[in-house]
C-alpha cells in the first residue's frame, strides 16, 4: 500500500512564529504545534470568529497582545475564502485544557493491535463511554512518535457508516486539511477531540451536536488509494492511542 500523505507543516514557523499562507484555518495552525486553537487566538488577541489572513504572522507562545496593538494584515487581491475561519467557538469543556482528566480504561488489559488486525466492532461500552467509529480491520496502529501513525487506519468498504465514538459537537467539517481528505472533527467533554479523516462523503456541519453512535459520514478514500477510516483521539491537543480508550474487541 502507498505510504499515507501526511500534513504539510507551515510555510513558515520560526522563532516561534508561524506566518499564514492562503488556505490555512487557525484550528488547522493549533493542530499542527499541537496547541489549543481557543489559546492560539488568546495569545495574538484574534476574537471570534477567528479570521486570519495570508502573510499575517501568528506568535506561537509567550503573553498575550492587547487587541488594539494587533495590525491587520493588508487584504490581498482575493478576499479570504472561508477555509481562511477556524471554526465557530464552543462551549469550554468542563476541565481546563491545561489539566485535562485521567483517561477511563477498562480495568483489564486491552491486546496491543496488529497491522492486520481483528475486525473493529461499533458496539458501546458501558464503562468507558467510547465506541468504535467503524467496523473493519485495523490496517495500522497508533505510534506516538511517528507524526503519519497518530492514529488508526480502519479498513472497510465505500459508504460504510462511520460514527460519532462518543456524543459532542462536530468543530470541523471540510477538506482544508492536507492529507485528511473529506475530515470531520468532533469536541467532547473532558477536553477531548475525535477526528474521522478519508470519507466519501461527509454527514454533518460544523456547530451539530451529535449522539454517541450517530452516522456522520460515509467511509471513502478521499487522499488514500483504498477504502478505510483515519481516527484519531485527542486530549488537549495532544494525540493519544485509542485503542486505550475503546471498549476491547
Amino acid at each position: 500500500m502507498a505510504a499515507e500523505p501526511r500534513v504539510t507543516q507551515p510555510a513558515t514557523a520560526t522563532r516561534g512564529v508561524h506566518e499564514v499562507r492562503r488556505g490555512d484555518t487557525l484550528y488547522g495552525i493549533a493542530r499542527q504545534h499541537g496547541l489549543d486553537y481557543r489559546e492560539l487566538a488568546r495569545i495574538n488577541a484574534i476574537a471570534p470568529p477567528y479570521r486570519i489572513y495570508p502573510g499575517q504572522k501568528l506568535r506561537l507562545g509567550g503573553k498575550p497582545v492587547r487587541a488594539s496593538n494587533r495590525s491587520r494584515p493588508k487584504p490581498t487581491n482575493s478576499r479570504p475564502s472561508t477555509a481562511s475561519t477556524a471554526p465557530a467557538p464552543v462551549s469550554a469543556p468542563a476541565t481546563p485544557a491545561s489539566s485535562p482528566p485521567k483517561p477511563p480504561v477498562a480495568s483489564a488489559a486491552r491486546p496491543e493491535a496488529s497491522a492486520s488486525g481483528a475486525a473493529a466492532t461499533a458496539q458501546p461500552s458501558a464503562t468507558s463511554g467510547w465506541l468504535w467509529p467503524t467496523e473493519g480491520a485495523v490496517l495500522r496502529t497508533f505510534q506516538a512518535n511517528d507524526p503519519a501513525r497518530q492514529g488508526l487506519k480502519i479498513g472497510g468498504q465505500a459508504g460504510q457508516p462511520v460514527r460519532a465514538a462518543r456524543a459532542g459537537q462536530v468543530v470541523y467539517s471540510g477538506s482544508g486539511l492536507v492529507g485528511y481528505g473529506e475530515l470531520v472533527i468532533i469536541k467532547h467533554d473532558g477536553g477531548y477531540l475525535t477526528a474521522y479523516g478519508h470519507n466519501r462523503k461527509r454527514l454533518v456541519a460544523e456547530g451539530d451536536k451529535v449522539k454517541r453512535g450517530q452516522v456522520i459520514a460515509e467511509m471513502g478514500r478521499s487522499g488514500t488509494d483504498r477504502e478505510m477510516l483515519h481516527f484519531e483521539i485527542r486530549v488537549a491537543g495532544k494525540p493519544t492511542d485509542p485503542v486505550k480508550l475503546l471498549p476491547r474487541r
